[in-house]
């Protein structure tokens, strides 16, 4: 229970907006919106828009759209980088920082969670990556697989494997390459530095249709209209670049590594938008699982057929207005 101290010490603090949501709710369009009405400056809160040159799959504003309203951390990496949520939380929080001073909010904008938990609560001090070690479990992956493994982290780190998909092998195997590493648990590593609170009094705003079926619908939809307006030809230009491997973590987001396999003949054309809905399904469901976890977020659902956006809108702004009014008060 909070006391008038803490309420104080909150009330004290900067604001700022969190619009999330899972892949394909429209949270985008909502914060675009908000942006348009407010005081505001965005920015991405998503692992895939940080990288130039990855935007039909990425779902990437248009660039009419940025020059209108410029969004932060959007094509600051080439594909060929890693970017990771310890550097996204020290970039954000420099942004956010210099919006606070411009007299205006920051409105942060992406469904990537483990972004936004590093953000908001901290990171541990992790090891660096350790080739010799990193060798070794992919080795002892592709003998003994990826369930395996995943298998073996539960053992060792029951609270880590209970948040990693079992086929996600790039998590699992950086969970047990710090647990051989430090001789500690990923997870208690990350409550080491649970105090590290994010100073600022933050309105999070999450837009979901009702019915998960509804959201597979979009989903597909949105697939095959990425697919009509040149994806393949962008992953391929990507391909044909020659510097770039599957395993990079740009290539590892939901569709290039799928239509990666497609240009590589590992899959055919079917095999490969069947992956894909599959792969951006899971995601939804682990987005969903982050947020359902939230605390304090406002869930603003939207009507089957998408007919409610103005109401949407209109609902989000009023939650805006009391969020300010309460700090003024």
């Amino acid at each position: 229970m909070s006391t008038p101290s803490d309420a104080a010490t909150d009330s004290a603090r900067p604001p700022a907006i969190l619009v999330t949501g899972p892949t394909a709710s429209g949270k985008t369009d909502l914060a675009l919106a908000l942006a348009a009405r407010l005081p505001c400056e965005l920015i991405s809160v998503d692992s895939a828009l940080v990288y130039r040159g990855m935007d039909i799959g990425t779902a990437k504003p248009a660039p009419s759209v940025l020059a209108r309203f410029p969004h932060r951390l959007v094509d600051i990496c080439d594909p060929s980088e890693a970017y990771s949520a310890a550097r996204f939380r020290q970039d954000a929080l420099a942004a956010m920082a210099e919006i606070t001073a411009a007299g205006r909010i920051p409105l942060l904008v992406g469904g990537t969670m483990l972004y936004w938990r590093a953000l908001a609560g901290g990171l541990s001090p992790l090891p660096n990556a350790q080739p010799k070690v990193r060798a070794q479990l992919a080795e002892r992956q592709a003998a003994e697989g990826v369930a395996a493994m995943h298998a073996w982290l539960t053992e060792v780190d029951p609270a880590t494997a209970a948040k990693v998909h079992h086929n996600d092998p790039q998590r699992v195997q950086r969970a047990l390459e710090v647990f051989l590493v430090t001789g500690r648990p990923m997870s208690e590593l990350w409550r080491q530095d649970a105090g590290s609170e994010l100073p600022y009094r933050v309105l999070k705003l999450v837009r979901s249709p009702r019915e998960r079926a509804i959201l597979h619908q979009r989903i597909e939809a949105r697939l095959q209209a990425m697919l009509a307006g040149g994806f393949e030809h962008e992953v391929r230009a990507l391909y044909e670049r020659g510097d770039l491997e599957v395993s990079l973590p740009s290539m590892r987001s939901v569709g290039y590594r799928q239509l990666w396999a497609y240009l590589s003949g590992e899959l055919s054309w079917e095999q490969m938008q069947q992956k894909a809905l599959a792969a951006t399904r899971q995601l939804a469901k682990r987005q969903y699982t982050w947020l359902r976890a939230e605390q304090d977020a406002v869930w603003l659902w939207d009507a089957d057929d998408g007919s409610d956006e103005a109401k949407i809108e209109q609902a989000a702004l009023q939650h805006v207005a009391a969020f300010l009014s309460s700090e003024s008060c």
